[in-house]
């Protein structure tokens, strides 16, 4: 299998390295899951959501990640993404050719509840499936100031083997992994399919002024802080130490009201 891994952390962020070594095979894991081109953003892009770059250049820089080669792109996470399948990729490994599967992360920080919406992460996975690469996101819940990613690495390579065990996701098909705070993980840590939570954030801003007595704005929400929470929801199962496996699609259109709206406006 051949597999293309990418991050909105940026390229030379721990989760992604811990999550390659992983991938390529490791004393929890010996057998790689298959080869691994990585294509990730230059730099941090933490919350960029589905963003794209018309205007300016996406310029590639070659480097180095667990001894393998990469292309870091400064660029976002759905460029890297959108830049591989159409550019990179074929150019690596010949004209018509593609992934078997696009794998984003590991974040540094939960992508649960309506934060996959803003996600970057996600977002490079939801690209892939635009353009027919089933996707995998993975995002670990950080509650402890220095989180043990090379162990979230084997509880997120433990939940890719069993969501694949089977055969891959569908050819659009996006499924997001979070996996809980290291300090919680233990073997036998149960993974549980659930949907999204869709409780707003509870958002929070300081008024503060510039040296020149311009009122500014500063977030101080917690990005987990949500106005609800359903029971087995991801964020619930999250909150319970549980690996949350949600699977996500792209088509936003609400089907449940076409009908309402076409007798309206008929």
């Amino acid at each position: 299998m051949q597999i293309l891994l990418t991050n909105d952390d940026g390229i030379h962020a721990p989760g992604i390295e811990a999550l390659h070594a992983e991938l390529a095979g490791s004393d929890a894991h010996p057998e790689e899951l298959g080869e691994i081109f990585t294509v990730a953003p230059l730099t941090a892009q933490s919350a960029t959501s589905h963003g794209i770059t018309y205007h300016t250049a996406l310029m590639t820089k070659p480097v180095h990640i667990n001894g393998q080669d990469g292309i870091a792109v400064d660029g976002r996470p759905a460029d890297c993404t959108k830049l591989a399948l159409t550019n990179l990729w074929p150019e690596r490994y010949g004209d018509g050719s593609r992934p078997d599967l696009v794998v984003s992360g590991m974040n540094a920080g939960a992508n649960c509840g309506i934060n996959i919406i803003y996600s970057g992460t996600v977002a490079a996975a939801i690209e892939a499936a635009f353009l027919g690469v089933p996707a995998i996101a993975v995002s670990l819940h950080i509650d402890q100031e220095t989180p043990d990613f090379e162990l979230a690495a084997i509880h997120a390579r433990r939940a890719i083997d069993e969501l694949i065990k089977g055969g891959l996701p569908n050819q659009h098909e996006v499924v997001s992994i979070n996996i809980p705070g290291t300090e919680h993980l233990s073997d036998d840590t149960p993974i549980k399919v659930c949907p999204m939570n869709t409780h707003a954030l509870v958002d929070q801003y300081e008024r503060r002024a510039s040296p020149s007595g311009d009122a500014y704005y500063w977030s101080t929400a917690h990005g987990l802080d949500f106005r609800g929470t359903d029971d087995g929801s991801d964020v619930h199962e999250l909150f319970e130490r549980n690996i949350t496996v949600t699977p996500l699609k792209f088509d936003m259109t609400n089907h449940e009201r076409l009908s309402f709206w076409r007798d309206r406006l008929s």
